[in-house]
């Protein structure tokens, strides 16, 4: 228990640490903004000790398959603090925000192309008047969508090198994913390939639905605030993290569904075909 706990705790403060990430990076940061941040990141720190402090997880998926989360928290992270020394360097320049720059004006200006997912947000958020504004996003959004293609990239290594989640043993279906139902159907494996396929679709879609969301509520709210540097931030970290972390996931079940397809059309000699997949378990 005494270890649950310590371990949980590590990843609460991981966790709060990347949300709190742009109030130390970020100068001239609005007082309310900071609490907010603090506010975010105790509740985080919260949910993430309760679901690793518990034998048995909840909520939080692959928990027992590394380094599916792992991946995607250092993408997150990286992402956060990639675009928080974007912003800095307007206001106070240094030689790690200036390369930070460098980068993402390169990203940007490679995935600006028509009728792109980063052309499209630049012209949700960004008045084409405003040139500053205009690069500014752009180079946000190629880095946020770059990083997140290299998370899908490392992620799909770790399937055909590593040969993922079976690099560590017996994968363990209930216990990783337990928001999955396996008994609402009764082949397992084309309830995972068809959750993988809808997950692949949304991520796919995601971010080119965004901006027209985005420019929707544009003529309906003032969305002045988004022009502030932490919403701003987040607003383009999440819009291509959480496609890729959709897609992701697609691909995992899809993994997932061809392993149990493997293992129930490959018995042991001399043994009656299996129904129950070798290298994919319930728990006892």
């Amino acid at each position: 228990m005494v270890t649950y706990l310590l371990g949980a705790s590590v990843r609460g403060v991981l966790v709060a640490l990347a949300i709190m990430v742009p109030s130390f990076i970020l100068p001239d940061l609005a007082q309310e903004a900071r609490q907010i941040a603090v506010l975010v990141a105790v509740v985080a720190f919260c949910i993430v000790l309760f679901e690793y402090g518990s034998s048995h997880p909840g909520l939080v998926e692959f928990r027992f398959a590394p380094p599916f989360n792992r991946i995607r928290y250092l993408s997150l992270l990286f992402c956060v603090i990639a675009i928080a020394l974007l912003f800095r360097q307007a206001s106070a320049p240094g030689p790690a925000s200036h390369a930070v720059t460098l980068v993402g004006d390169v990203m940007g200006r490679a995935l600006d192309v028509p009728y792109s997912p980063v052309q499209l947000l630049v012209a949700a958020l960004a008045d084409p008047a405003d040139r500053a504004r205009v690069e500014l996003i752009r180079a946000a959004a190629g880095l946020s969508y770059g990083i997140s293609l290299v998370m899908l990239a490392i992620f799909s290594i770790f399937i055909r090198v590593l040969d993922w989640p079976l690099g560590r043993g017996a994968f363990n279906l209930w216990l990783n994913l337990p928001t999955f139902d396996p008994l609402a159907q009764r082949d397992v494996a084309a309830h995972l390939l068809r959750d993988a396929r809808f997950n692949v679709v949304i991520g796919l879609a995601l971010p080119f639905l965004i901006p027209f969301l985005a420019a929707g509520a544009a003529g309906v709210h003032d969305l002045s605030s988004v022009a502030a540097n932490q919403p701003l931030l987040w607003g383009v970290t999440l819009w291509a993290f959480l496609p890729a972390s959709l897609f992701m996931r697609g691909v995992a079940m899809a993994r997932l569904a061809a392993l149990l397809r493997e293992s129930a059309s490959a018995p042991r000699p001399g043994a009656p075909a299996r129904t129950a997949p070798a290298a994919v378990t319930p728990p006892r």
